[in-house]
């Protein structure tokens, strides 16, 4: 195989979960090849470097192999090569905890407890 459809493969490597994810990054220009924002339709080859903006994280990624088939996860590190500076995992890290440390409790449905918390205060028959 000498060239790959940019949308596939990120799909394929699980850099996104669907292929429409991954070509609407393309298109929202969160996707780079060797510097240059490219389309979904970019062929990639063996030896490029990939940069991909997810929504908390920017990967950077050396393509060593092609596919088109989405593959396992354990299987990735044939195809690709993360070359994601540690600092960049880290803030993506400390983000997510700070956004659950925020996160408000009490929206949304009541649990199973909080229901049965609330029948006993109020009655079944309510």
């Amino acid at each position: 195989m000498d060239a790959v459809r940019l949308d596939k493969w990120l799909w394929a490597v699980r850099v996104y979960k669907t292929r429409t994810d991954a070509a609407d990054a393309c298109r929202g220009s969160a996707v780079r090849v060797n510097g240059n924002i490219a389309k979904p339709s970019a062929k990639l080859r063996a030896g490029d470097t990939v940069v991909a903006r997810t929504k908390a994280l920017t990967r950077t990624l050396h393509v060593l192999d092609l596919t088109e088939k989405r593959i396992g996860a354990a299987l990735v590190s044939e195809y690709l090569e993360d070359r994601t500076p540690e600092s960049e995992y880290e803030a993506a890290r400390e983000k997510r905890d700070n956004a659950r440390l925020f996160s408000h409790k009490g929206q949304g449905r009541p649990t199973k407890k909080d229901r049965r918390d609330i029948e006993k205060l109020i009655g079944p028959d309510y």
